[in-house]
């Protein structure tokens, strides 16, 4: 999984043995959505009644992880090309500026989670 993880921009050594650490084997995840959850980079529910909203991060994760994946999507929307810095712009069109980072992050870890499924790794 290090090995693997690696070969992605944005990607170190440090990043990757934590992710390996705290995630642990992938295959324990069903989804890239509770992966997601798990690594606390969701924005949590703060609806009421007939008032739908989502809130700040969802502090029940590991802090550790979710710094890591936070700092993971700033180096990836840095890049010249690929998908992660177009989403960003739109996000920063949009004025979403204060959450574009969680959001990336939020997109690349079921990313990770698909990556990480057998028929990927075996190529």
């Amino acid at each position: 999984m290090i090995r693997k993880s690696r070969q992605w921009r944005g990607v170190g050594l440090v990043t990757a043995v934590t992710m390996r650490a705290e995630i642990g084997p992938f295959d324990r995840f069903q989804s890239g959505t509770l992966i997601a959850r798990f690594c606390g980079v969701t924005p949590r529910n703060a609806s009421s009644g007939a008032r739908q909203a989502d809130a700040a991060l969802n502090r029940a994760s590991n802090p550790k992880l979710r710094r890591v994946l936070i700092e993971l999507a700033h180096r990836v929307t840095r890049a010249q090309d690929g998908r992660w810095p177009v989403l960003a712009h739109k996000l920063l069109r949009q004025g979403k500026k204060n959450v574009v980072a969680a959001a990336v992050a939020n997109r690349w870890v079921p990313w990770l989670h698909h990556q990480m499924q057998p028929e990927h790794l075996a190529a």
